[in-house]
């Protein structure tokens, strides 16, 4: 299956790290942590990611 990096998936849905952190409820600084090291992300936090960057959940995955 085809997988993307955090931060690809948020350029490609075409949001700054603020804008997008905004949607997500969660600081920039957050954002930035979890675009470095993905694996800290909490099972909702990348539901809600998937949803705000538009990514299809069954098809798409977050390199780690």
């Amino acid at each position: 299956m085809p997988s993307i990096t955090v931060r690809a998936a948020r350029v490609n849905a075409g949001f700054t790290q603020a804008e997008a952190a905004e949607k997500l409820g969660i600081s920039r600084h957050a954002l930035q942590n979890y675009e470095a090291k993905p694996q800290l992300i909490r099972q909702g936090l990348l539901k809600k990611m998937r949803e705000v960057y538009n990514m299809d959940h069954d098809n798409l995955f977050f390199k780690i």
